[in-house]
C-alpha cells in the first residue's frame, strides 16, 4: 500500500471525526455552568461572554450538556448563539472612593502611641496618625492610620479597614 495513500485516508477519517463531535455556539453573556439543567442548580463555574462551546446536538432544548475547562454541566439556551459574540472590553475595576483622616471629623483624639500585644507575644504599635509613611509601617487605613501589624488578619479592623498595604 503507497504511503500518500495511506495519510489520504488517516486524514479524510480525521476530519469525519471532527465534524461529528458537535456544534459550535457562542456565549452571549457571562453564563453559569450548573450541575443538573435547572436554573436553581449549584453553579460549577461561571463561563465568559464570547466563549465558544461545543454542544452535541443543535435542539429547540431549554438547556444543553456541556464541557468547559474541566468542567461538565448544563447551560440554559437562551444565552448561546450562532455567531461569534463581540464584546467590548470593559475592565473589571472596582471604583470606590477611599476616604482618609479628616482632623476635623476625627474620634482620633491624640497623635500619642500606644501599643499592644499581638497574638505572637510581639510588642507592636497600634494604628497611629502621621503626615508620611514611617518606618515599620505594613499598611495605611482608611481612617489615615498606620498599621504596624505583623498579621494580615484584623489589620485596621477598627479603623475602616486596609486603605493600602505595603
Amino acid at each position: 500500500m503507497n504511503k500518500s495513500f495511506l495519510y489520504y485516508v488517516i486524514a479524510l477519517l480525521l476530519s469525519f471525526c471532527t465534524n461529528s463531535f458537535g456544534f459550535t455556539k457562542y456565549v452571549t453573556n457571562n453564563l453559569n455552568l450548573r450541575y443538573e439543567a435547572n436554573a436553581h442548580s449549584y453553579v460549577l463555574t461561571v463561563i465568559p461572554k464570547g466563549t465558544a462551546v461545543t454542544i452535541d446536538e443543535d435542539c429547540n432544548c431549554s438547556w444543553v450538556f456541556v464541557e468547559y475547562n474541566g468542567y461538565v454541566g448544563y447551560v440554559s439556551t437562551k444565552y448561546l448563539s450562532k455567531n461569534p459574540v463581540s464584546h467590548k472590553y470593559k475592565p473589571n475595576i472596582s471604583r470606590r472612593k477611599i476616604t482618609f483622616y479628616n482632623p476635623t471629623n476625627s474620634r482620633v483624639r491624640s497623635n500619642r502611641v500606644r501599643y499592644y500585644t499581638n497574638k505572637y507575644g510581639n510588642r507592636v504599635q497600634s494604628p497611629t496618625i502621621y503626615n508620611s509613611k514611617p518606618a515599620g509601617a505594613t499598611a495605611l487605613c482608611r481612617d489615615g492610620t498606620y498599621s504596624f501589624s505583623q498579621n494580615r488578619r484584623g489589620t485596621c479592623s477598627h479603623h475602616g479597614g486596609v486603605a493600602i498595604w505595603y
